[in-house]
């Protein structure tokens, strides 16, 4: 179990999955940069963030929900959680526990089904990198609420569509083994170095990253800190 001073983003997970320098550089070195992809993306959170709760028949939406596991060391928001109705037949499990067949809501009768939502603005990316994430809030509600969420939702701005996740004992495994690469990393405190692909291009810290002269161990920072050192000293 960890203190909540050791606790880490939730959405590093995403940055670590997709890029680890990306990663080292937003969440060690601290840099950032905008270009038109994370303007937009901000807008879209933006407009998901404007109501906090919302009801739609057999479905009650919650947004920037507030997540937290002590057991894994994360913490955050989720975009929105949808609790879904349970059918009454779960009303009458005989469980000993109510909330192994669903969660109390105050307020409301019946019992309701956690289902985790993520917005990202734009198309689906190759590997799982969004579904770590989406994994890693379904795990904090797990901790949380004591119950079981088999499932979750990624939306993509640009499709427009819904994509269910399904969290299998694979993507569960995955998150969990990134989870502890994240601390480990985090405790070493080292950015990894550059690797030049296709993501680069796409990427707003590619001119802080420079993956073309930052290679090895380089951090960027150094190398930024050296070019401004020498464009001093230069008497010209």
């Amino acid at each position: 179990m960890y203190d909540e001073d050791e606790l880490l983003p939730i959405a590093a997970l995403q940055h670590l999955a997709f890029c680890p320098r990306q990663w080292g550089l937003m969440y060690l070195e601290g840099l950032w940069a905008e270009n038109l992809l994370t303007v937009d993306g901000g807008h879209f959170h933006e407009r998901v963030d404007l109501v906090e709760t919302e009801a739609r028949h057999d479905v009650r939406i919650a947004r920037a929900l507030r997540l937290r596991s002590l057991r894994l060391g994360l913490s955050g928001r989720a975009d929105v959680v949808e609790f879904h109705r349970k059918p009454e037949t779960d009303l009458h499990s005989g469980a000993d526990n109510v909330q192994t067949a669903g969660v109390v809501l105050e307020g409301v009768v019946g019992l309701w089904q956690p289902v985790p939502v993520e917005y990202k603005r734009g198309r689906p990316k190759p590997g799982i990198c969004d579904e770590v994430q989406l994994c890693a809030q379904a795990l904090c509600l797990e901790e949380m609420l004591g119950i079981d969420v088999s499932s979750g939702v990624l939306f993509y701005g640009k499709p427009r569509r819904r994509h269910e996740v399904r969290l299998d004992r694979s993507l569960r495994d995955a998150t969990e083994n990134l989870v502890a690469r994240l601390h480990e990393l985090t405790a070493i405190g080292q950015t990894p170095p550059a690797r030049r692909d296709k993501r680069c291009r796409s990427c707003s810290l590619v001119d802080l990253c420079l993956p073309a002269v930052t290679g090895g161990d380089k951090s960027a920072r150094d190398y930024l800190a050296h070019a401004l050192m020498d464009t001093a000293e230069d008497p010209e």
